[in-house]
């Protein structure tokens, strides 16, 4: 029997680059796939207008109405303050027991978006959950 003594050379790693181009472009599918491309920057918006039906006089609606200088007004009697707590006290007292009140928020197209959240938190608030933001037409802002 005879003894071999001779060194064997060790193999030489490969390295298989294919399931690691595969792995990439998997994830660079789903990377294109979702992400969203959207400008912000170019955003024109003109509110409110909308094309709805007119508004009809009933007795469980409360309208206030959110001035362009931030002063406030339910069922056309004007608040004293520009406070949340005012509005809120205000809303209390015309919804009395009913909380199956509307709150139709009728707000100046250039009033401020803080003003229009006071609203939306004193009816939060005085616990009315009902609330809708009056429009006017296009043909009546047309003119």
């Amino acid at each position: 029997m005879a003894l071999n003594f001779r060194r064997q050379r060790p193999e030489e790693p490969e390295i298989n680059l294919i399931p690691f181009i595969d792995v990439l472009l998997v994830i660079l599918i789903f990377l294109m796939l979702s992400t969203t491309y959207s400008k912000f920057t170019e955003l024109q918006v003109s509110l409110p207008i909308a094309d709805a039906d007119q508004a009809r006089d009933r007795p469980h609606e409360i309208i206030v109405a959110v001035g362009a200088d931030g002063r406030y007004a339910v069922n056309k009697k004007p608040v004293d303050g520009r406070s949340v707590e005012a509005l809120t006290a205000e809303l209390v007292t015309v919804a009395g027991d009913a909380k199956d009140m509307i709150l139709i928020v009728s707000a100046d197209a250039t009033a401020a978006h803080q003003s229009v959240i006071n609203v939306m938190d004193a009816a939060r608030r005085a616990g009315l959950a009902k609330l809708t933001f009056a429009t006017q037409s296009s043909a009546g802002a047309a003119r």
